[in-house]
């Protein structure tokens, strides 16, 4: 397994070995032990499947609030994504900063996005079917997002707002200069 700490060091890119044949191919994709090694060891009590038809399918940017906040190991099993955390830790280096990667069925990354953080991500192929584990319940009171196109966020998106499919949810969620802090010291 590679690890790859990106720019905002807590995010992680993580690529596991993958062992093929003429059959096929076996990926040891979570083990406790392994990913302990690097420093990750959540408790996760969740697991998500999210499949998008068109291309530039956008979804986030979102979080939970604390005390229901989520880490997340993303992966992709078809297509491609272009993957983004956002750090909301307030009091944080890199706060409002965010890092994104490509996850995609061929290159097998993985993005480990911690607590404190939005995550959202953009479809770059059609059929693109995204897993990701969660270390916290999904808590409807505690769901809550940023918009996607926040200029002071300055995210790379691979499509503009007349070509991004969105949810009305997406659509509307305010910039982050418009709600408070959402992971004060302490909490993250």
């Amino acid at each position: 397994m590679k690890v790859e700490r990106l720019a905002i060091p807590d995010v992680l890119l993580i690529e596991p070995a993958r062992y093929g044949d003429s059959r096929g191919f076996f990926s040891e994709v979570w083990s406790r032990r392994a990913f302990a090694e690097h420093g990750i060891d959540p408790d996760f009590v969740q697991d998500n499947h999210a499949f998008s038809e068109p291309a530039f399918v956008l979804r986030g940017l979102h979080f939970q609030r604390p005390p229901s906040a989520q880490g997340k190991l993303v992966r992709v099993s078809r297509g491609a994504i272009l993957d983004v955390a956002i750090d909301l830790r307030q009091g944080s280096p890199t706060y409002g900063q965010h890092v994104a990667a490509e996850l995609s069925a061929a290159n097998w990354r993985q993005m480990w996005v911690p607590r404190g953080f939005a995550h959202g991500y953009c479809t770059l192929e059609p059929g693109t079917e995204v897993l990701y584990k969660t270390d916290a319940p999904y808590d409807r009171d505690a769901d809550a997002g940023i918009a996607w196109d926040d200029p002071a966020l300055g995210i790379a998106w691979p499509v503009d707002a007349a070509g991004a499919v969105l949810s009305e949810k997406d659509r509307s969620a305010p910039r982050l200069a418009e709600i408070p802090p959402p992971f004060p010291p302490g909490s993250w």
